[in-house]
């Protein structure tokens, strides 16, 4: 691992909500720095996304889990305690994580439900480069397991730990403290759920740079990232761009094509460049693991 250059994985997510998404993934993969994409696999233009990947084998696409803002993949009939008649995910993100925590039945619709966006990723024949989900909900501790445990029979190898330490590249976008306080409360919930990703033999990025700056990664935040990623260790770069703003009322204030312009940028190419980074996908980190792990057997 030593001998391996430094890098950082540089993704994007929401790949599938909107043709326009899909754009600017295929133009920053083929242009920029971008090296791994989230797929949430029951949108709209999830298909397109798909074929975009196909044809380049070089970009890690990921199942992004879409379990709240967002139209399931089963049908109602199968899940009524988690989508509402339209086929989509009931709001409010704490009601429903409590309902997943201590409700059976809930949970059972739960599994299915995960289960189902793990069998539609592989029917797109891509390769699953890791998983993560919409807004981050896999911390919930039941959402975790169930990714974890389901991910088993999908070859799960690599799953997103999204925890960005204060001072490191992006703070809040509105500078409010709020942010912050929310932050520090999340720390020891954080390692814990660090700890049972690796008890499942699961690898994953050592932090994540955009996360207090959602939607609002554009040049001068990516140029930062790239500067903290630097020192080490293994850091990921997230974003949501896309080649047009607007994309939905819950991403109403997000600057996606700022952050895509950010992405294709020569100076943040010059700067990744500079800094001696590689772009990389999860499963390359997830390959130099199982390398590591052969060595010292060997020992």
């Amino acid at each position: 691992m030593s001998d391996a250059p430094a890098c950082v994985i540089v993704t994007a997510d929401d790949f599938g909500l909107d043709p326009a998404v899909n754009e600017a993934v295929a133009q920053a993969h083929d242009r920029g720095i971008l090296s791994a994409a989230s797929l949430m696999v029951g949108a709209g233009a999830a298909a397109e996304a798909a074929d975009i990947a196909r044809a380049r084998p070089t970009l890690g696409v990921g199942l992004h889990l879409v379990l709240t803002d967002g139209q399931a993949v089963l049908p109602r009939s199968d899940i009524p305690d988690l989508v509402d008649a339209t086929g989509r995910f009931r709001e409010g993100m704490a009601s429903a994580g409590a309902r997943f925590f201590f409700r059976p039945r809930v949970r059972r619709q739960l599994a299915a439900e995960i289960r189902a966006q793990y069998e539609a990723f592989v029917a797109t024949g891509l390769p699953l480069d890791h998983v993560n989900a919409h807004k981050h909900f896999h911390v919930h501790p039941t959402i975790l397991s169930l990714a974890l445990k389901i991910g088993r029979d999908y070859g799960l190898r690599a799953m997103r730990w999204p925890s960005e330490p204060r001072g490191d590249a992006s703070q809040a976008a509105s500078g409010d403290g709020r942010a912050l306080f929310e932050a520090a409360l999340m720390t020891p919930w954080l390692r814990g759920m660090r700890r049972r990703i690796r008890a499942a033999g699961v690898v994953s990025n050592d932090r994540l740079l955009g996360l207090r700056a959602t939607g609002h990664m554009t040049e001068s935040r990516v140029l930062a990232a790239i500067e903290a990623a630097r020192t080490g260790p293994v850091a990921e770069i997230y974003g949501h761009p896309a080649c047009r703003n607007h994309l939905n009322a819950a991403m109403a204030d997000y600057d996606h094509t700022g952050e895509y312009d950010a992405l294709v940028s020569p100076r943040v190419i010059e700067a990744l460049q500079k800094a001696g980074l590689q772009p990389i996908r999860f499963a390359d980190l997830a390959d130099r693991a199982t390398a590591n792990d052969a060595a010292r057997n060997t020992l």
